[in-house]
């Protein structure tokens, strides 16, 4: 959006797309800005707006992978083309998702949990880099990731697209059909997607499992193949003063897990069926429905807004039953249940903000959420727990000269969960014919004990914008945060086949809390950007799992990990560059550093992201675009005890666009390719990374969206 400024007046303008630059003449005045812009100069943290350019060009159907792109962001793969984000090394339940507003809850802390979220639907992405917990609460120490919708056409109309991806590596074959009307107050569309793929391809014939040998037959990663289907409707109406959104959306999703590594290895189990395409034990299906509202009403500088939000995540993981004891009869219905988590989120965010003074703005809010998670399946991992949570903000922001503006604010969160206790009937019969001491079967046969506790704790936050000129931008931003341990750090207490290990909770932990220290630096002149973003983070209590040094008692199970709080220090940096060369060439540069230190253990935190850098090279002429892009990883050999080591690798990725006319029809075009060396590499913060499974291979994708539009009379 361009924000023009004539006289005593302003007016906004949208552009066709968000990321590129409008300059509109008015008299003898121009003044030309991007809405990414405008939002990263009013903040004083690290903020990077994602458009419709860049979203189509690294358009993967996973929205965390196009992601990747914007340094200092890193995608969590799970394996079977879904994925979690992580931010300058922090992940799970220290990002916060929200789309349309509101927060996407769902089973962040698993490392095999997607995001759950049509990434055809994706129409705008703004990334909070460092502490956000003043915004979004305690969830939000590592940052925040906003989904927005593009703002509605000018004129009345009806609109859609059609759109058809098509990928090599597993076969994948999506569809999207987006249907829409703007007529006078009232904007609607809704839009439907469904994708199959197949197994995974990977360059490499065998595997390594817990001393194993697992063969890979015919470089297919066996039972990964998928399905996804995803519903969106969304809704406008704005009149005047007042402005009103409604959103529902519904995705479901079938994958399978690869057999060789889930559970005890067993190379009989990845044989080949002849079908890349099927679905067969085990396998994870999860839905997650989401619907909110958004209300806005705007009076003499004066603007109200309230975020209303009902979510039900379910999410089921199938095997073959198995007992740990075998004396456990299997359930009489769905005997092949695994686990089963049902978690329901109502949520409701407050907001109400002061702009009446050129100089000062002003914003209060209150925020409430509350939680319930039940549970199934033969087998054990989280209990059953409510969690309810309530926060009050102050914001802040005086402008003290045209060039110099300072920002801070401070919030209060209260949070109180409740678990409830867990006996292991099987445990305990199976410790009782092992000969345990009734000591031992007391400690050990509580699954989960009884917790309710109540947390609180501020969040506090000031920083500075200087406009150094007419070119440069520098922003300096300190603030202190804190996180509410989430219900599988207090009170898990089972095997996680998704990470291969027995995880257990600490009900006594305490809060998480950080004190952060962000920096910005941005040069822009004839074309070209040079931004560098060095960060600092200090723990005195940062939540991670810790090898306990002990066989877990359970069969089968292995080492034992424990949630514990340690001193934690994280540091590095960002640094990107981009510009136009003569001759329609432009080019690229991106590179990150994360320093990650457990301050008590003396070792780096486990999943810490490795050094990379990129390089892009593109040229252009009309609306035809070629590019080509190497790529490094470093080695990360700064490592958590247990945790293996991953050597770096260097790709090439390449790709075109085109906008085809015919008649009256537009199409976009996109082809695109990755790893187009096939080299095997090994991505550090895979889930996949423990069990020597090595990323996709060479991936060819083809992209097309035909949008279509008919003016109303």
């Amino acid at each position: 959006m361009a924000v023009l400024v004539y006289g005593l007046s302003a007016i906004s303008l949208y552009a066709r797309h968000p990321d590129t630059v409008t300059h509109v003449s008015l008299s003898d005045i121009v003044v030309s800005e991007t809405a990414g812009r405008i939002r990263s100069g009013n903040s004083a943290l690290s903020v990077e707006s994602v458009g419709k350019e860049m979203l189509r060009e690294q358009f993967t159907g996973n929205l965390m992978q196009a992601l990747e792109y914007v340094p200092g962001v890193r995608s969590m793969d799970i394996g079977s083309g879904f994925s979690k984000p992580m931010i300058r090394g922090m992940g799970f339940n220290r990002v916060v998702v929200t789309e349309n507003g509101i927060k996407q809850e769902g089973q962040q802390w698993g490392a095999d949990h997607g995001l759950e979220i049509d990434a055809f639907h994706v129409e705008q992405v703004t990334i909070r880099k460092g502490p956000s917990s003043l915004l979004y609460g305690s969830d939000a120490m590592g940052g925040a990731i906003e989904i927005t919708q593009r703002p509605a056409p000018s004129t009345d109309q009806l609109f859609g697209e059609v759109s058809l991806l098509g990928k090599s590596v597993n076969d994948l074959l999506g569809a999207s059909l987006l249907m829409g009307v703007k007529r006078g107050k009232w904007y609607s569309k809704l839009r439907y997607s469904d994708y199959h793929f197949g197994d995974y391809r990977v360059p490499t014939d065998a595997i390594i499992y817990l001393t194993q040998r697992i063969p890979i037959y015919h470089n297919r990663l066996k039972n990964t193949a998928g399905k996804e289907r995803d519903v969106n409707f969304f809704t406008e109406y704005r009149n005047r003063h007042y402005l009103s959104r409604y959103a529902v959306s519904n995705t479901w999703q079938k994958t399978g897990f690869f057999p060789g590594a889930h559970g005890i290895p067993d190379p009989s189990r990845v044989t080949d069926d002849g079908s890349s395409r099927n679905i067969e034990l085990p396998f994870s299906s999860v839905n997650h429905l989401k619907v909110s509202t958004f209300q806005q009403y705007h009076w003499d500088g004066i603007t109200g807004q309230w975020h209303l939000g009902y979510q039900n995540n379910r999410r089921q993981e199938w095997s073959r039953f198995h007992t740990h004891y075998g004396t456990q009869l299997p359930p009489e219905q769905d005997p092949d249940k695994e686990l089963d988590f049902n978690l329901h989120t109502a949520s409701s965010t407050m907001k109400l903000r002061w702009t009446g003074h050129p100089d000062w703005e002003h914003t209060a809010g209150w925020e409430v959420q509350y939680q319930r998670n039940t549970i199934g399946g033969y087998s054990f991992l989280l209990p059953e727990y409510h969690r309810f949570t309530t926060g009050i903000l102050w914001l802040s922001q005086y402008r003290l000269r045209p060039d110099l503006t300072l920002s801070g604010g401070v919030r209060y969160d209260v949070g109180r969960i409740r678990v409830a206790a867990f006996e292991d009937v099987y445990l305990e019969n199976y410790l009782d014919r092992e000969g345990a001491s009734p000591e031992t079967i007391e400690q050990y046969k509580w699954r989960s004990r009884k917790v309710n506790r109540t947390f609180g704790d501020v969040s506090a936050s000031l920083g500075v914008v200087w406009q150094a000129g007419d070119h440069q931008l520098v922003k300096v931003n300190a603030g202190r945060s804190f996180r509410l341990p989430g219900a599988n750090e207090l009170a898990a207490n089972g095997v996680h086949h998704g990470t291969f290990r027995h995880e257990q909770g600490d009900p006594g932990l305490g809060s998480e809390r950080g004190w952060q220290l962000d920096a910005s630096y941005q040069f822009m002149k004839s074309g070209w950007e040079v931004s560098v973003t060095p960060f600092v983070s200090w723990f005195s209590n940062y939540i991670y799992l810790s090898p306990a040094g002990e066989w877990s008692i359970l069969p089968h199970a292995g080492q034992m990990y424990r949630y514990a709080g340690a001193r934690a220090l994280f540091s590095g940096a960002e640094v990107s560059l981009s510009g136009t060369l003569r001759y329609g060439f432009d080019y690229r540069f991106s590179g990150e550093y994360v320093y990650t230190s457990n301050r008590d253990e003396k070792i780096p935190i486990s999943f810490s992201p490795p050094p990379s850098m990129r390089h892009l090279l593109g040229w252009q002429k009309g609306s035809f675009r070629v590019y080509g892009e190497w790529q490094a990883i470093a080695a990360q050999n700064r490592v958590d005890r247990n945790e293996d080591p991953t050597p770096g690798a260097y790709l090439f990725h390449a790709g075109l666009s085109y906008d085809l006319s015919f008649g009256s029809t537009h199409a976009e075009i996109t082809l695109a390719g990755h790893n187009l060396l096939n080299k095997t590499y090994y991505n550090h913060l895979s889930f996949y990374r423990k069990v020597e499974i090595p990323e996709p291979g060479r991936n060819i994708q083809l992209l097309i969206k035909v949008p279509f539009k008919s003016l109303l009379k």
